[in-house]
């Protein structure tokens, strides 16, 4: 499924357009960034609620997509600049992670 998609039917809310609107085929959810980088897959959209730039730098690592922030934190402006020169998109909800994982997870498993 494509991230625009993703986008629209989870309510997120795009922190820049356009992005690289790639294909998705799974997620990873978690604030503790050396779990992400341990234990999520290579090229899973991170939904978390931290908002700062090394959450890019862990995106970048595992070639994430994207990144769901959650609970309508608002990023920094470096993470905002991080993530374009990344290539990774970067959404806000106003959902928890509980919702959004689940909500995605229907989605690409339906």
């Amino acid at each position: 499924m494509k991230l625009s998609e993703i986008a629209q039917k989870l309510d997120l809310r795009a922190l820049f357009e356009p992005y690289d609107d790639r294909e998705v085929i799974t997620a990873y959810a978690g604030d503790l960034l050396s779990d992400v980088m341990g234990n999520a897959g290579d090229e899973a959209v991170l939904i978390t609620i931290q908002a700062h730039k090394n959450t890019i730098a862990v995106g970048s690592l595992k070639d994430s997509p994207a990144i769901i922030i959650c609970n309508n934190r608002p990023a920094a402006d470096d993470m905002l600049e991080a993530a374009k020169d990344e290539g990774i998109a970067l959404f806000v909800s106003d959902k928890n992670q509980f919702e959004i994982a689940g909500k995605l997870y229907a989605l690409l498993h339906p």
